[in-house]
């Protein structure tokens, strides 16, 4: 019977458990093993860890996993390649795995690490001149991010400042600062809110979508579960599709391919998703130019 790891953050074990997981990231991954041919149950069951820790990684090595798939984002990955240097690991949208040290490289990544980039960062310009369009009486925009990307705010304060906004930092060191980053925003007098789908901001996409509405701030997230839980818009690559994806990597790996030289893929399907109730109840009027482009319209 074949193991493999699933890492997710953000839910708990118990939801991402078995054949009919409460996670839809990890049913997308169940729906790509079953499209090439894998049956749960006979061929391969998972082996699931919903809480980051390093004792929880540990025990997927111990299990001896054949291989583990993991979400990008987060200490996630960094206590996997403490732990393991042999089993191949699946990477799900790793926000710029050459940077973090995960891979040599995007074409040959060189060790048991290969998988999917998010291309977070590169889409920050994209973002914020979607977010002006929105709400274009706004002048200073406030991004929130943790530890977990640091990049974001260098890569926003330059591309933000480049397009005339004025830029604030908004750090978020754990959970309970949260609520506090949207006092931090709304006194430094910021129009406009960017808000990545980073590890402790994206495990708790419900209870920020709902702080960012109480602040009465636009927001722009990274990716479309902030907006099907109320966040406002977003604009990022199709984390759903990804997870599916990442059964093609896992088939190959059994089969006997190298994650070494496995290269990094990059998504090519971008969406852009708007909530039009949210709109409504901040005071925003949505120009058609908006709702024309958007994939998907939450009414």
């Amino acid at each position: 019977m074949i193991r493999i790891g699933v890492v997710v953050i953000g839910w708990t074990s118990d939801d991402i458990t078995g054949p009919l997981p409460r996670s839809r990231n990890v049913r997308m991954f169940l729906r790509g093993m079953a499209e090439l041919g894998y049956v749960y149950g006979r061929d391969f069951v998972t082996e699931p860890r919903g809480i980051e820790s390093l004792a929880t990684v540990t025990e997927l090595v111990d299990l001896k996993c054949d291989v583990i798939v993991a979400t990008g984002g987060g200490a996630t990955l960094a206590l996997l390649k403490q732990a393991t240097r042999t089993i191949p690991v699946v990477m799900t949208a790793a926000p710029d795995p050459v940077s973090q040290g995960y891979v040599q490289s995007l074409a040959r990544p060189g060790g048991n690490f290969t998988g999917m980039s998010l291309q977070s960062t590169e889409l920050t310009g994209k973002r914020l001149e979607l977010l002006k369009e929105l709400n274009p009486v706004a002048e200073i925009a406030a991004v929130f991010w943790d530890t977990s990307k640091p990049e974001l705010w260098t890569t926003a304060q330059k591309v933000g400042q480049a397009q005339g906004w004025k830029m604030v930092s908004v750090q978020i060191g754990e959970p309970s600062e949260i609520a506090n980053g949207f006092k931090v925003a709304a006194d430094a007098g910021a129009g406009a809110l960017l808000i990545p789908a980073s590890a402790i901001l994206f495990s708790r996409a419900r209870e920020v979508a709902e702080l960012a509405a109480q602040s009465g701030i636009p927001a722009m997230y990274e990716l479309r579960p902030y907006v099907e839980a109320g966040g406002l818009a977003s604009y990022g690559a199709d984390i759903e599709e990804i997870w599916r994806h990442a059964a093609t990597y896992v088939d190959k790996i059994l089969k006997g391919a190298n994650p070494a030289e496995l290269p990094i893929e990059q998504p090519t399907k971008f969406e852009f998703a708007i909530n039009t109730r949210t709109a409504k109840s901040l005071g925003l009027t949505v120009p058609p130019s908006i709702l024309v482009r958007a994939d998907q319209i939450i009414e």
